[in-house]
């Protein structure tokens, strides 16, 4: 980062991460406005917390420290300074109602969240990904094809498994094709961060800020569709353009066979009867779209519950030679272990974002940038500088600040930033969950300035979808 106007771009991410909080009852009858801190010692001590805890998040690559753990200590600081300020001017509740309500929209993601992680891991103790990963290493492809064959699914599974899990499977297969092929590796984790990145911006399943967007209630499910053209050009211009450095060569075949377990595709049946159910929820019943998911959980667990009851309860009774057809019928399926393999770090790591952001918000930050980027640089430009931050800070904070601010924009406007703040993180390896998981997932091989050096090629899809999305879908700016 050079220049003093970045300087200012980073300085007002900081300044928006917030929820504006306007009046809170402390008593019954009375109300409060919320006090400005933007200018008190608390103010200042809160800022200088987030940024250090954000700063440790950012590091979680060389310091192997969860990056749930220093935002869950800020949000706990940060909350405590407003609760003293609160408490040291007489108002007693404003503060309790701010974090209750902090909590609730956190309460909704996470169930939701649960239930989804819940679902894949299912799927995947059945087998269902690493089935898909065996047939495509022993499809015999070549680098070229296989480069395009695994972009192309990154694209159309994120909207439905989201961006990380389909990163981390599609990574498992080009590691497996390449193997010491450093370079095909490196190539084909950069073009899947920017397909799994670029798919999950049509879909609300296909990452957290879609999910908060459509939670919210700004776009409705079906709307998410009109991103998907200027989400397949952010993914092709650069897939193109780096095709052409992936040697056309023909990788050794496995010979690993696999099969799934049984019930896998009655899982993933009930996963997408989910999906269906928590938007007929959400857009027919004007009901929050986690009782949709929750009611699919139970599905899944009355299902848990047949597969354990009809098992094969003793090893004398497995026949060696039909391992293959019954294969999943010894070790009974338990949908609680499923729960315990969810991503508890990124689901804790949600929380302390949310009320860090909460917190500063609620201190009166939000209101100082909501001027300076929706007022003054207007829409247009601030959407845009708000996918190129998600690139250096992680698009949920990002996303989350611009919800809370809720600043008055058209529903094309809407549309943009929740395409700039899905498809920005793919600028660098740190802008996305994504980048990250992969990053460890294929070390040495798919590295930060490795995926770099394609930055001003990923640009160009970034630049050209923006234009797309302008193109096609301008009456609604």
């Amino acid at each position: 980062m050079r220049g003093r106007s970045l300087f200012y771009y980073f300085t007002a991410f900081i300044f928006s991460v917030g929820f504006c909080g306007t009046a809170f009852a402390s008593d019954p009858g009375v109300v409060h406005e919320a006090l400005n801190l933007t200018n008190h010692w608390g103010g200042y001590i809160a800022l200088i917390v987030f940024v250090v805890a954000y700063f440790f998040v950012m590091l979680e690559e060389m310091t192997h420290m969860r990056k749930s753990k220093p935002v869950l200590l800020a949000a706990g600081i940060i909350w405590g300074i407003i609760g003293l300020i609160y408490a040291m001017n007489g108002i007693n509740h404003a503060a309790e109602v701010a974090i209750r309500h902090n909590i609730l929209e956190y309460a909704e993601l996470f169930l939701f969240l649960l239930v989804a992680m819940t679902f894949i891991n299912s799927m995947e103790e059945r087998q269902v990904f690493e089935v898909l990963r065996v047939k495509l290493v022993n499809a015999g492809y070549s680098f070229k094809k296989l480069f395009w064959i695994t972009g192309l699914l990154a694209f159309f599974i994120s909207p439905i498994a989201d961006n990380l899990t389909t990163a981390l499977l599609m990574c498992a297969v080009v590691m497996a094709i390449g193997k010491e092929d450093k370079k095909f590796v490196g190539l084909a984790c950069i073009n899947i961060v920017i397909a799994a990145n670029a798919g999950g911006t049509f879909s609300p399943f296909g990452d957290i800020t879609t999910l908060m967007v459509w939670q919210k209630g700004i776009i409705q499910f079906q709307e998410f569709l009109v991103l998907f053209v200027p989400s397949v050009v952010n993914w092709l211009v650069p897939a193109v353009i780096m095709s052409f450095a992936v040697a056309d060569q023909q990788p050794e075949a496995g010979l690993e066979n696999l099969k799934l377990k049984r019930g896998a595709f009655i899982i993933i049946g009930l996963f997408l009867w989910t999906i269906a159910t928590a938007v007929s929820f959400h857009n027919f019943l004007q009901l929050p779209p986690v009782v949709g998911m929750m009611a699919g959980l139970s599905l899944l667990k009355m299902f848990g519950f047949y597969l354990n009851k009809t098992h094969v309860r003793t090893q004398e009774s497995y026949d060696p030679i039909k391992a293959e057809q019954r294969i999943g019928q010894i070790i009974p399926f338990d949908v609680f272990a499923r729960v315990a393999r969810a991503e508890w770090d990124t689901l804790l790591f949600f929380y302390g974002v949310i009320l860090c952001v909460g917190g500063l918000g609620f201190m009166g930050y939000l209101g100082l940038v909501s001027n300076l980027l929706y007022l003054d640089w207007g829409p247009t430009t601030a959407n845009i500088m708000i996918g190129l931050l998600s690139a250096v800070v992680d698009n949920i904070p990002v996303m989350f600040a611009v919800l809370t601010m809720m600043p008055d924009m058209s529903h094309g406007q809407w549309l943009l930033v929740t395409l700039t703040a899905g498809v920005g993180g793919s600028l660098l390896s740190i802008g996305s969950a994504a980048g990250v998981a992969l990053m460890g997932q294929a070390r040495g091989q798919y590295t930060f300035f490795g995926h770099l050096k394609w930055t001003p090629v990923i640009a160009l899809g970034y630049a050209a979808s923006i234009y797309t999305h302008f193109l096609i879908n301008g009456s609604l700016m």
